[in-house]
């Protein structure tokens, strides 16, 4: 049987990398897509294109501007913080690395590449227990996005809606990086960080929730070694 497409949500990070194995998984044929955001760096970007390589799967980059800033990720003068101290817990606060409505940027020009092409699906890695806060990486925000879909798209008023898959939303990040294993995602790839450079931090939220997963499923990160 000819496998379905699916449009694929790809960073670079382990998530986003999970994300694309199950669909592969699931028998979707992936369409990769990208975003050059005017991220602080350039190695996710890169990290993705290797990922998408590496599954054997098409990868399209968008350029797109974000010119308003309002995060840490965008603004090069503001600090990326650290994580939250032991004991208050990571997303206790929303901290400065979320980008305004960036999952709904992202999403919206996924529907309108997914409904060009005739797919129904479109996956995401998004995660709401091991995460640093963010309000659109929540189920409810998925389920009324999915609603707009059906509302607002020809595919969804004269035919079939796209859906919004999130396979890994209510997984913590021990379990994805074990189901990514069984599936042989190369975790070696992926990049993390919220900061560049030849090596990660190991101190913002996304090291430090990476390393905890890792530690967690009692498997060495191969992107360290």
């Amino acid at each position: 049987m000819k496998s379905k497409q699916a449009v694929v949500l790809l960073s670079g990070g382990l998530d986003s990398a999970t994300a694309l194995y199950v669909a592969r998984h699931l028998e979707f044929s992936p369409q990769c897509l990208v975003f050059d955001y005017g991220q602080r760096h350039q190695r996710e970007v890169a990290a993705a294109r290797a990922i998408a390589g590496r599954a054997g799967c098409s990868c399209k980059v968008l350029n797109i501007d974000l010119p308003w800033k309002g995060s840490s990720l965008l603004d090069r003068k503001m600090r990326v913080p650290l994580a939250a101290a032991p004991g208050l817990g990571v997303g206790a606060r929303i901290p400065s690395t979320y980008v305004p409505a960036r999952n709904t940027i992202f999403l919206s020009f996924a529907l309108s590449f997914a409904e060009a092409i005739d797919c129904r699906d479109i996956f995401t890695g998004v995660n709401a227990l091991d995460y640093s806060g963010y309000p659109d990486c929540r189920p409810e925000y998925y389920k009324v996005f999915n609603q707009l879909s059906a509302l607002a798209t020809r595919a969804g008023v004269e035919r079939e809606a796209i859906r919004v898959q999130t396979p890994l939303i209510s997984m913590k990040k021990s379990q994805i990086i074990k189901l990514g294993v069984k599936l042989g995602v190369p975790y070696e790839l992926t990049w993390s960080c919220y900061k560049g450079g030849k090596a990660p931090c190991g101190k913002c939220d996304s090291c430090v929730l990476r390393a905890k997963g890792f530690l967690e499923a009692g498997v060495a990160d191969p992107a360290l070694s």
